[in-house]
């Protein structure tokens, strides 16, 4: 099998995982440091690790495959989410029979919230500043 490519997205995280056969191996790599960390030193908290290992968990391949991740913008949990949807395209594209248990997860779906831009002449995207009738 060869290594496989794919992109996830969330907010402003974008997440690149390269996933080959191995032993269970995720290795994540940030746009600051040029250095690859362990899964458990990048991602500190249960719920970031739970996150990225959900896709893994639910298709039983928990010890397959070896990722490389190289991950920049946006902050640890946006982050952590991209890296899920990226795990999630790479396993339907290894086995379509995956999609069936990873899409009524919501695994599939790229969560198009973004930070709405602040506008001028305004304090905030949608707050205004004080009105003065006089």
């Amino acid at each position: 099998m060869e290594t496989i490519h794919k992109i996830g997205r969330r907010k402003t995280a974008v997440a690149r995982i390269y996933l080959s056969e191995g032993k269970g191996n995720i290795v994540v790599k940030n746009k600051k440091s040029s250095t690859y960390k362990e899964l458990n030193d990048y991602f500190t908290t249960a719920t970031l690790q739970y996150k990225v290992n959900q896709p893994l968990m639910l298709t039983d391949n928990l010890k397959s495959y070896d990722i490389k991740v190289s991950v920049f913008g946006g902050g640890i949990t946006g982050q952590a989410e991209a890296i899920r949807l990226a795990i999630s395209r790479a396993l339907c594209e290894i086995n379509e029979e995956h999609r069936l248990v990873l899409k009524p997860e919501g695994l599939l779906t790229r969560d198009p919230r973004m930070v709405e831009r602040k506008k001028f002449g305004q304090k905030k995207a949608r707050k205004k500043f004080q009105f003065s009738k006089r």
